[in-house]
């Protein structure tokens, strides 16, 4: 399948799936600061993949796919976090975490191919 346009990307895709998650899990969070932390990161996630994408070339692109990338190790590092703050439970913790490492992997693969 050619991808046309960045929402054509399966870890955008996911991506999209995982700050859904994220902002509903977190919208009650009193930890200003954590929560708007961990919005952010899962944010940088697709838009990071989209604006690679936007940008048109195979080099670029991998950059910003690169920083996607990190931003999906964020967001995991600060689900540990919240978990060891009480902020989520471990059933809410696995749904999120197991997302946030199949966007990673879905990134490796996808720079790799680059």
């Amino acid at each position: 399948m050619k991808i046309t346009q960045f929402e054509d990307i399966i870890a955008w895709q996911k991506s999209r799936e995982l700050f859904n998650f994220v902002y509903s899990d977190f919208r009650d969070c009193k930890d200003f600061a954590f929560r708007d932390q961990i919005q952010r990161a899962v944010v940088s996630i697709a838009n990071n993949i989209a604006e690679g994408f936007e940008r048109r070339g195979d080099k670029e692109f991998k950059r910003f796919l690169f920083m996607s990338k990190g931003s999906c190790g964020e967001v995991r590092s600060l689900l540990y976090f919240a978990l060891d703050l009480n902020y989520i439970d471990k059933v809410t913790f696995e749904k999120n975490y197991t997302l946030a490492f199949e966007v990673s992997k879905i990134l490796s693969g996808f720079i790799k191919t680059l």
